[in-house]
């Protein structure tokens, strides 16, 4: 979410986020050189997630292969940003929760690492944890990273606009 934040910063977007009860989710309406952009940030329990993307993909009319999956990767060290088309969750229950309401694996995930724990710390208490100081100072950096990333991807995806068709 916080990569979502920063990218409706990039786009002049970050005061226009909005409850939308109809997908459970916080939404942002933005653009990016004639492109139109939703961004979202489910707000149900990660593994219930898919269900907010579905709703949305109705309401905005988008097709799986129209949506990016931006979530934490354990596989990745802090600070990695990688692009993965389509495939399956690899473990990830956000993920999985979107393939299923989706009825879909097409979607373009943008994976953000954030390593592994430590010891005998539970991933589940880890991705909940607070980041480290260290970590913290590193955040801002990887925000800004892995949102440019994103929109750089996503506009170079874009398909060709006609320049009669005022988009620019």
């Amino acid at each position: 979410m916080a990569v979502l934040d920063r990218l409706a910063r990039q786009l002049a977007a970050a005061e226009s986020w909005r409850a939308d009860g109809r997908c459970c989710a916080d939404v942002a309406l933005a653009a990016a050189r004639g492109l139109q952009l939703v961004l979202l940030k489910p707000r149900r329990l990660m593994n219930l997630n898919g269900l907010s993307v579905a709703s949305a993909a109705e309401i905005y009319d988008l097709r799986p292969a129209d949506i990016y999956l931006v979530h934490d990767d354990l596989d990745k060290a802090l600070g990695k940003v990688a692009v993965k088309l389509g495939g399956s969750a690899r473990g990830h229950n956000g993920v999985r929760s979107c393939i299923s309401a989706l009825q879909s694996n097409e979607m373009t995930r943008l994976r953000v690492g954030i390593g592994r724990p430590e010891g005998d710390v539970t991933v589940s208490s880890y991705v909940l944890a607070p980041f480290s100081a260290g970590e913290q100072e590193r955040l801002e950096q990887v925000l800004a990273q892995a949102a440019t990333f994103l929109l750089k991807h996503i506009l170079r995806r874009a398909p060709m606009r006609d320049p009669g068709d005022g988009l620019t």
